[in-house]
Formats: C-alpha cells, structure tokens, sequence
C-alpha cells in the first residue's frame, strides 16, 4: 500500500480522464480505456488510481534508499512544474531539449558538466576576471548561462539514477529507449495514444492538462517526502 493515498475526485476535477481523439489513440492503452466521448478516448480513472498508487509506492520505497529520480518534462506546459518539483525534493531533472545520450553515453555528458563546474569556480574565486579583460569574461560568463540552461539541472546527478519520470512518454520516446537499454525503470503519464508496455511503472492519464501534470507531480513529491522521513527515523 502507498504512504501517499490518490484522491479519484481531485484526478476527476483536474481531467486526468480526457484522452486524445480516438483516431490517435495507441491501442495498447486499450486496458485502461472506459469509453468514447465525443470523438475523444475516456480514461478510466480506477485503473489511474491503481496505477498510481503502484508508482507511488515504488517512488517511496526508492527515496528510502536514496536514490536519485531523473525528472523529465520538456513540454512547454510540464517545464516549470518539473522544475519546481526536482527542486524541492533535490532531484535532477530535464526541462529543456533531451540531448542524446544523456543516460547512455553519460561520461561524455559527465565531462561537460565538469567543465562547466570548473569555469564556474574559476569565476567564483576571481580566477578568471583576473587573467582576462571584461570582453573575454563576459563571454565566459555568457558560456556558463548557456551551459546551465542545457545542464543546469543534471548538474548533481549522480551518474546513473534510480529512475526515470517523464511527463510525456510518447514525447519522450528517446528518453525511455536511453532508460529502457540501461535498464533504468520508467514512471511515466501515459495518454491514450502512447506504449505504456515500455513504462515499468505507467500512470494512464491526460498527460498535455496542467492541473492534472501539477497533481501527479505532488503525488510523487509527497511520496519521495515519505521516502526520506523514512529513512531518517531508521
């Protein structure tokens, strides 16, 4: 059983039901279908909670371990949201662009994020201001920026994660193949038309609302809360 227990009402109110038009749909979601409405696929929202309530028990169990969960939400109406959850529970995540290769090939990814930690002392300990004129160390400056926008969030990743969650499993096919080949379990929001056979741990539900994104992203916040408190008093 789940510390964090789902509420079906706040996944009714926040239209985690409404699935994409029927024309779109992937029919390996047809296990967690109810209906048609209106040209759209209805998502039965039992299997949700069900579903849910299978990651979430897997996010806590993770946390107490310590795990790190690599958050994933490139789509425009995920980005903040992801960013405001991997902040406060201190986990690394992807908002922007995926680069590939960001799991599988992560020594690469590794020694970019090591440069930009260096350049990042060097201007910290006046390193830098004083080897160069202001041009040159506004340059430098403005590669950091450019470097944090692209990285920024993976900077304290710990090679490897524990586990991967994307917002979009269709949208980010590449990062499941990557966590999938590195055998790195997948939590992902499934709609009606994406593969939830390549999720370890799919929650169907309408994965483009932002009330429904922000309400899964506080189910799984409270789960690694729980995690963690866990951990402590052991």
């Amino acid at each position: 059983m789940a510390t964090t227990e789902v509420d079906i009402k706040k996944l009714l109110e926040a239209g985690a039901h409404f699935g994409h038009k029927t024309s779109r749909w992937n029919p390996k979601m047809k296990d967690y279908i109810h209906s048609k409405r209106n040209g759209i696929h209805i998502i039965d929202l039992t299997k949700t909670v069900q579903k849910l309530n299978e990651a979430l028990e897997f996010v806590t169990k993770l946390s107490q371990s310590s795990k790190q969960i690599l958050f994933v939400g490139t789509k425009l109406q995920s980005q903040a949201i992801i960013k405001d959850l991997a902040e406060k529970t201190k986990m690394p995540y992807v908002t922007e662009r995926w680069l590939g290769g960001t799991l599988t090939n992560w020594n690469t990814i590794s020694g970019r994020i090591k440069y930009l930690k260096d350049l990042e002392s060097k201007i910290a300990s006046g390193e830098i201001q004083n080897k160069y004129n202001k041009l040159e160390v506004q340059r430098v400056q403005e590669e950091i920026e450019e470097m944090n926008r692209i990285y920024g969030g993976i900077k304290e990743m710990n090679g490897k994660p524990g586990a991967v969650f994307v917002v979009d499993s269709t949208a980010n096919s590449i990062v499941v193949r990557e966590a999938n080949k590195l055998k790195i379990p997948v939590i992902g929001i499934c709609d009606s038309n994406s593969d939830p056979t390549k999720i370890s741990y799919p929650i169907p539900a309408n994965d483009d609302a932002i009330k429904t994104i922000q309400l899964i992203a506080d189910y799984i916040g409270q789960a690694i809360e729980a995690g963690k408190a866990k951990s402590k008093s052991k």
